[in-house]
């Protein structure tokens, strides 16, 4: 547009950001993203990707006992973390190669720097450039939650960056917060063979998913020796020279000294909202999350927020769906306005895996949301007896009356890739029976979701 430098002029280069710049050079509008680190922000760099590189590992290696069975030995004197660690930022370095070039493709500019709004249509770098858009899209994400007595070092008290960069994993390990992110570095650190002790102040780990699933993993953790201690609080730490000491206090009051050789902080993220510069243009902060109305608009015409510093879930795949409603709307398009929150898939990479959206029971309950429910158990798909994964079910929530899918739960192997069949049916406003009388591949883990949905007709099978 004549008089801006750019249609789209976007803060940051993580999932909301590079994805809002692709788009937008796909519709044909002139965008850039100015970006002051490594291309595809936390989720990328020091989140998703290399995390999951390191559960794949982990599982490998947990693997060995089963090949064991079949009568191969191992000298373990060879293993190296330092070798996992190379995998992880080598996966990491290619994706973020990948979306550079994806950039490059849709035509959109890189821009290095820290940038700052310094007006309506305007932010500055630090080096004291400016550029000009006719639209400007934040997507600035979060960083690690520091609180008061647990602050990072990043040696013997690690964010979640600090765990990721690890070239060598300690003998014994206290995980302060037990939500996904806690969780999945309890399962790869166990997995490797790391004491790991595990502190959640909510009444159980995961405590946002659904209390059944919950308890599958919880088993679970319990055989392999996750120490896990919830309603439980870190009340104080002191560092020494060969590692930490921490005090916590369950909801009796009663305390206990943990020792190990670091602790990992994951309470929770910082919004990025600090220092971007959202006072010159009159944009108040609420709890650090930037109001958005419909379409990720700001209170400011021109200016939108997606990803991270929005008050929706702190997922990438959020990010994603924002950004593509906010770039469709600045092209003139008519997309949805806003994500159904309900429509949302949550994944925790663990062992077993745990994935859902829509309402848990707990949340059923609590809004007084009339429901039904029915489940399928692993062990009645003979694929999971085939390949020695028994451990978990599915569960749908549904309406009594109409039989609309309001949520899914899922806990077992696959969990993550096996949920959006459901999610898929809820979307498209399919009912029950028609997942129910679809033909499910056979011997496979898909079964599953087939035969909970015969369940909620009430004529499952294999059951």
């Amino acid at each position: 547009m004549a008089g801006f430098d750019f249609d789209v002029l976007i803060m940051g280069s993580g999932p909301g950001g590079y994805v809002a710049g692709i788009r937008a050079g796909q519709l044909g509008l002139k965008a850039a993203v100015i970006e002051r680190d490594k291309v595809g922000g936390v989720c990328l760099n020091v989140g998703c990707i290399p995390s999951k590189t390191l559960i794949h590992q982990a599982e490998l290696f947990r693997s060995l006992p089963a090949l064991k069975e079949m009568g191969l030995a191992f000298d373990m004197k060879g293993f190296d973390y330092t070798h996992v660690f190379d995998k992880s930022r080598k996966a990491a370095d290619t994706l973020s190669k990948g979306v550079q070039f994806l950039l490059k493709k849709n035509k959109v500019e890189l821009i290095v720097g820290d940038a700052a709004l310094s007006g309506k249509n305007e932010v500055t770098l630090k080096d004291g450039k400016k550029f000009t858009g006719k639209n400007i899209i934040i997507a600035t994400g979060s960083r690690p939650r520091i609180i008061a007595g647990f602050e990072f070092d990043e040696q013997k008290v690690l964010s979640s960056t600090g765990a990721l960069m690890l070239k060598k994993l300690p003998k014994k390990a206290i995980i302060l917060g037990a939500g996904a992110i806690g969780v999945e570095f309890a399962h790869v650190w166990n997995g490797f063979g790391v004491e790991v002790h595990l502190v959640e102040m909510m009444e159980r780990i995961l405590p946002l998913e659904d209390a059944e699933a919950v308890q599958v993993l919880a088993r679970s953790f319990q055989k392999r020796g996750v120490q896990m201690y919830t309603a439980t609080k870190a009340v104080s730490m002191q560092k020494g020279d060969s590692g930490v000491s921490v005090v916590i206090e369950d909801k009796a009051g009663a305390r206990k000294n943990l020792e190990a050789d670091l602790i990992l902080v994951v309470v929770g993220r910082t919004i990025n909202t600090d220092s971007i510069g959202l006072e010159k243009v009159g944009i108040v902060p609420d709890k650090g999350f930037i109001p958005v109305v419909d379409y990720n608009q700001t209170k400011v015409p021109g200016i939108w927020a997606v990803g991270d510093v929005v008050a929706t879930p702190l997922l990438a795949h959020v990010a994603f769906k924002e950004a593509e409603i906010a770039v469709e709307r600045i092209a003139g398009r008519s997309p949805s306005p806003r994500i159904d929150p309900l429509s949302i898939p949550g994944a925790t990479y663990c062992e077993p895996q745990v994935a859902s959206f829509g309402l848990p029971e707990w949340k059923a309950v609590e809004k007084g949301i009339a429901f039904a429910k029915a489940s399928f158990p692993y062990r009645g798909a003979g694929k999971s007896v085939a390949v020695d994964q028994t451990e978990g079910f599915v569960k749908v929530l549904y309406d009594p009356k109409t039989k609309e899918i309001l949520g899914a739960h899922i806990v077992g192997a696959d969990a993550t890739e096996l949920i959006h069949e459901l999610l898929l049916a809820r979307t498209a406003e399919l009912l029950p029976e028609d997942i129910a009388t679809m033909i499910h591949a056979h011997p496979t883990l898909s079964e599953t979701v087939g035969e909970s949905m015969r369940a909620v007709e009430g004529w499952a099978i294999h059951i």
